[in-house]
């Protein structure tokens, strides 16, 4: 039986991760996730596995945090994981221009803190750790695509700085004390479970809310910029599929392709039958300091060593996405119009 901890498994990344983890009956996996403690509570990407009776002794949630030290190494000796998916951060990109302060203890300082409690563990031979880092492509900045495992880095902002600075200490850490730590350098994921404020789920849900008459405007920043799009399910099996080789690698993980926001604009309101020319305003707000223009990611070792393809293309990830919000804004079109008996 294999024990995995997770950061961020309230997140996107990390609740696709943990379902993948508890399907895999031959690894026979005890999930483990780190929370915060918060006034508020923000769980619904994982109510679903907490609330299975039949995963009451293999999915386990714990408190500790990022900028906490001392409860990260707490409970990485309670645990002692078989293997550690660091998918803990403030992953906003815009975000972290107003909290840089912020962003980099949590992002960068945190993970050395969680690199250093695994070291720890390693140190004093109680079993080895596989430890992944999630990279970001927004490490590449401004370096010109494709981008690939030997592209020079040219971050653009306090949270590709921060993730870059953790990048380098997960392969400082590799190679001075032969820990198996490695990264995935991700480009933009999406699914239905991607945070509301995140551009391609602003599209969706916008758009959706705007078909079924609950809002009448969509605000949206740069429509030019170009990403690489795939489906984040599919890069949680990269991740697992990183940690089960015998020895550390980094791999790029993308789909090899670029769309623009206006793409993803274009399709998304096309499918919902509305030109975006009618509801679609620029807002400076929603623009950065320092732009990142194009990102598109050179897959083919991820692909070629280990064996990794993408499942989910681009419009079929539109598309999905579309449809998860579209029964959303009905959801919400039907409540607004209920009135309970008296």
């Amino acid at each position: 039986m294999k024990h995995a901890l997770i950061t961020g498994i309230t997140g996107q990344d990390g609740s696709y991760l943990a379902e993948l983890l508890l399907q895999r009956p031959e690894h026979d996996y005890v999930v483990h996730g780190l929370v915060r403690r918060s006034s508020s509570i923000n769980r619904n990407r994982i109510d679903h596995l907490t609330a299975d009776p039949a995963l009451k002794e293999r999915f386990k949630l714990h408190y500790a945090d990022l900028s906490d030290a001392s409860s990260l190494t707490r409970l990485i000796h309670e645990i002692q994981p078989d293997e550690v998916y660091n998918l803990g951060a403030q992953s906003h990109v815009r975000v972290s221009f107003d909290q840089p302060i912020y962003t980099v203890d949590v992002v960068a300082v945190g993970t050395l803190r969680l690199l250093e409690a695994v070291r720890e563990l390693h140190a004093q031979g109680i079993k080895p750790v596989k430890f992944y880092q999630a990279s970001s492509s927004e490490m590449y900045g401004s370096a010109p695509p494709p981008q690939g495992p030997h592209t020079p880095f040219h971050p653009r902002s306090p949270y590709a700085c921060a993730k870059l600075y953790a990048h380098y200490q997960t392969i400082n850490y590799r190679e001075a004390y032969g820990m198996f730590a490695c990264s995935g350098i991700l480009f933009n994921h999406e699914s239905p479970r991607r945070g509301e404020n995140f551009v391609t789920r602003k599209i969706t849900l916008g758009a959706a809310r705007i078909k079924e008459g609950l809002q009448r405007k969509l605000a949206l920043g740069n429509l030019e910029a170009k990403r690489d799009w795939g489906f984040a399910g599919d890069y949680a099996r990269a991740m697992w599929m990183m940690l089960q080789r015998d020895t550390p690698r980094d791999f790029v993980v993308a789909t090899g392709e670029t769309h623009s926001v206006r793409e993803f604009l274009d399709l998304t309101f096309g499918m919902l039958g509305l030109d975006p020319d009618d509801f679609v305003e620029f807002d400076p707000r929603h623009t950065r300091p320092s732009e990142v223009d194009v990102l598109q990611g050179d897959p083919s070792e991820a692909r070629e060593i280990l064996g990794w393809t993408p499942k989910v293309d681009f419009r079929g990830l539109v598309a999905m996405m579309v449809e998860h919000d579209l029964e959303l804004a009905r959801r919400e079109k039907y409540a607004r119009s209920y009135i309970p008996m008296s």
